[in-house]
């Protein structure tokens, strides 16, 4: 069986895919469509193998993989099992979850960007037309002839400006409902005047019409706009990924017998299994079973837990090993995860309130460009008694006073040291991440995955014996444990073991030499009491355990990184949900004076927020599904490329390499592009301050006003550029 043709691009296997989603690559799922997100996959071997583990069984019709998205979309035929799926992709050493498609819209932004860039086209290509029509009125067309050409010119101008100007009109209209002003009214009256000026002009077989400033008007202020747009095109919900990793169906206990039904059925004190590699539904507290459980997305704990009867479980947690079966105690909107959406969507809200320079700007330009046009209006009016003349004046300040410099200063400088630092590793999702980010004075760091590079390895593996090796390595490729992969990843001999099987929730065990012979947790293949620190133990059956201890190695570039933050006079924390003694062992390997451990999703968001209460601007950085609501609190953040979707989608910028080293560059290169944002504003300031009285006073038609308004936004385009090379 073969995949359905699917003609849209693939990305490569690029970093920047993982992050940013593509235009042309964001598939609709169709109603009856399984969805699976699939966090690990990152080039075409990995779309290759899930795509036909899956087109491998009977009960799927069709597979595509998006690498854009980490999403499986699958057409079933018939009544697939989700988790048969999961298993499926698993044997194919793809990791798998179920995604619920009904709180996904991943098609808004690229139509939106699809819809402004074809307004763009159109205002660009009518304006060259216009433009040359006009050189034959420029160079001395009169009467009939001129008319002729105004008229056609009216003819290209009017459906075009209708068509491009809809941002604007649509912006401007919903400003003046609501009784306020905006940057688009100015802009949106200038339009419209300068059209109408010219229609008038026009059927009087007036000399002068305007009909290219409009559409010239239109073409840079949308140009302006789709540079902007393209600076946010990734940011969507952190809080709808988040709801969307809540799972969708459940088994749940029915006298006995395990019924599948959606998780909306589900009532408190109801008995769900969950199966290994399942993600928990529900809280509650275990009621059947032993299992390891990975809990990162809630505590950032590297290793998983053992849990059995009697212990708490939280919904979202993924059981490694199982089954298990749980009473619930909380489900829908009460359930931990739940929370955590809720949590995250409110810290989101909370950011949105910053005001970027340029609406700041815009606040008082606005006004005063009405008041300015209305003030000329109406004293040629009184001085020449004729409407035309005023009409014409009052239209060129408008024109002159557009404040295409004025919204072109932060996107061209925005999109300028984007591209500046994506080739530098750091890729710049939120159109404003760049000015919070040059406030900055607080760097707050998760720990694994982030300051850590959060796969354990092997310290202490040359000291042990070589007979010790080839049982550990024999046990460890019998588990899926993490720390298990971390020995199973050394290279030596495997002991020739029988009996292989791993015990949930304590380890793995085999019969070698006629005894037994275990690798797993403290109590059961080693002492009772834990020696602490990042270990696990092996028993050989010939004397004592010896325990295998591990370290998180440091993500490169993270010492020089804090160092040169440091340095720059920031406060640098870590604010982790692991172990006190793993937190600090990391903080003191990289120089951190400031370190937090045990910290639940909220207490990292409450954090966060006292810091901001105390005056601080905050840089968190993270990567974890525990790590998003205080991504999305702080006043900036950063993720990894290789955190979770989540965390991702909540953070202003992702880090596309390994070295955190590009950190302080991205800081620097923040305060310099604030620095060249308000040199922007300082040459459309002193534009205006030039321009303007030439327009009041008659010296500068419409046309000429639209001239020397697009040299100005050329000039702040060019500054723009100017030292964002990188």
């Amino acid at each position: 069986m073969t995949a359905l043709p699917d003609p849209r691009p693939r990305p490569m296997a690029c970093p920047g895919c993982i992050a940013v989603p593509m235009d042309t690559d964001l598939p609709e799922a169709a109603p009856n469509d399984i969805l699976l997100s699939l966090p690990e996959i990152h080039c075409q071997i990995c779309i290759r193998n899930a795509e036909q583990a899956l087109l491998a069984r009977d009960d799927v019709a069709a597979a595509r993989v998006n690498l854009t998205l980490k999403r499986a979309y699958v057409t079933p035929v018939g009544n697939v099992d989700e988790n048969a799926l999961i298993e499926t992709l698993a044997d194919a050493g793809v990791l798998a979850r179920p995604l619920d498609p009904t709180v996904l819209r991943g098609t808004e932004t690229a139509r939106a960007g699809q819809a402004l860039l074809m307004r763009l086209a159109v205002a660009g290509f009518a304006a060259m037309n216009v433009m040359l029509l006009s050189v034959a009125v420029w160079s001395g067309a009169t009467d009939a002839t001129r008319d002729m050409f105004h008229w056609i010119s009216a003819a290209i101008a009017l459906p075009a400006v209708t068509f491009a100007g809809q941002p604007f009109f649509l912006g401007a209209w919903r400003a003046l409902s609501a009784r306020r002003l905006s940057m688009d009214v100015p802009i949106a009256l200038a339009i419209i005047l300068a059209l109408a000026t010219s229609l008038w002009e026009t059927a009087l077989s007036g000399h002068h019409a305007y009909f290219d400033a409009a559409l010239t008007l239109c073409f840079f202020l949308l140009a302006g706009r789709y540079l902007e747009f393209r600076t946010r095109a990734a940011a969507r919900s952190a809080a709808e990924e988040l709801t969307a990793l809540e799972v969708p169906r459940a088994t749940r206990i029915i006298g006995g017998v395990p019924v599948e039904g959606p998780v909306a059925e589900l009532s408190v004190s109801d008995l769900v299994l969950v199966r290994a590699g399942g993600r928990v539904p529900v809280d509650g507290i275990v009621s059947e079973g032993h299992a390891e459980i990975d809990r990162s997305f809630l505590t950032g704990e590297t290793i998983p837990v053992a849990a059995g009867p009697g212990a708490e479980i939280a919904a979202g947690a993924v059981v490694i090993s199982g089954p298990l079966t749980i009473r619930a105690t909380a489900v829908g909107r009460e359930t931990s995860l739940h929370r955590l959406a809720d949590l995250v969507a409110v810290a989101e809200a909370g950011r949105a309130n910053y005001t970027p320079l340029a609406d700041r700007a815009a606040a008082l330009y606005a006004p005063g460009v009405h008041i300015l046009a209305a003030l000329a209006f109406v004293g040629w009016l009184l001085w020449s008694g004729d409407v035309r003349v005023a009409l014409n004046i009052a239209a060129a300040v408008l024109i002159i006073t557009c404040p295409c410099a004025l919204g072109l200063a932060v996107p061209a400088v925005t999109t300028a040291a984007s591209g500046a630092l994506f080739r530098k590793g750091v890729l710049i999702k939120n159109a404003n991440a760049l000015e919070r980010l040059a406030m900055v004075d607080t760097v707050v760091f998760d720990k694994t995955g982030t300051l850590t590079e959060g796969a354990p390895e092997v310290v202490n593996w040359d000291t042990l014996g070589s007979q010790v090796q080839s049982v550990a390595l024999a046990l460890a490729d019998a588990s899926t444990h993490p720390l298990s992969k971390a020995i199973a990843r050394k290279s030596g001999n495997r002991a020739d073991l029988t009996d292989l099987r791993e015990v949930p929730g304590f380890g793995t065990e085999g019969r070698w030499q006629g005894r037994t012979v275990r690798i797993g947790r403290t109590g059961w293949a080693g002492p009772q009491d834990d020696a602490g620190g990042l270990m696990t133990w092996l028993d050989a059956g010939d004397g004592a355990p010896v325990a295998i201890t591990f370290t998180d190695r440091l993500r490169a570039g993270a010492v020089e990184a804090i160092d040169a933050l440091k340095a720059a006079g920031m406060r640098v924390e870590i604010l982790s949900g692991d172990r006190t003694a793993a937190v600090d062992e990391v903080a003191h390997a990289a120089g951190i004076d400031i370190a937090r451990a045990n910290c639940l999703p909220e207490d990292k968001v409450d954090h966060i927020t006292q810091l901001r209460n105390e005056g601080r601007t905050i840089l968190m950085v993270g990567d974890g599904l525990n790590d998003t609501g205080a991504l999305a609190a702080a006043d900036v953040s950063l993720s990894p490329a290789s955190a979770l979707d989540a965390a991702r989608v909540a953070s202003d910028m992702v880090l596309l390499g390994q070295s955190l080293e590009v950190l302080p560059q991205a800081v620097l290169c923040a305060r310099a592009s604030r620095r060249r944002i308000s040199e922007n504003f300082k040459i459309a300031t002193i534009y205006n301050i030039i321009a303007v009285p030439l327009a009041v006073i008659g010296l500068a038609t419409p046309l000429i006003a639209a001239l020397a308004m697009s040299s100005s936004s050329i000039t702040v385009s060019l500054n723009a550029l100017r030292g964002t090379r990188g």
